[in-house]
């Protein structure tokens, strides 16, 4: 089920958005949330390369897995 936010723009930013949207063929609406999503694909989670690059880092894994266990046992502190 879809939800309706309500969002606060200043009008310059407003109107660079509407822009890329017209451009686009799109309804602001739909713009803002493929960017949205987009922007926190790319950060969020690792691509392919990264992927592989973190799972033959023995040490990396070695740490993560000491990290997690260390979470799951609440010890330590989040800093």
């Amino acid at each position: 089920m879809s939800k309706t936010v309500t969002v606060r723009l200043e009008d310059a930013v407003y109107e660079k958005i509407k822009n890329f949207a017209q451009a686009e063929r799109r309804p602001i609406s739909n713009f803002i949330e493929n960017a949205t999503l987009n922007y926190v694909e790319e950060t969020a989670f690792a691509d392919d390369l990264e992927m592989i690059e973190i799972l033959s880092n023995k040490e990396l894994l070695s740490m993560l897995k000491q990290g997690s266990k260390d979470a799951k046992e609440k010890r330590g502190r989040i800093v």
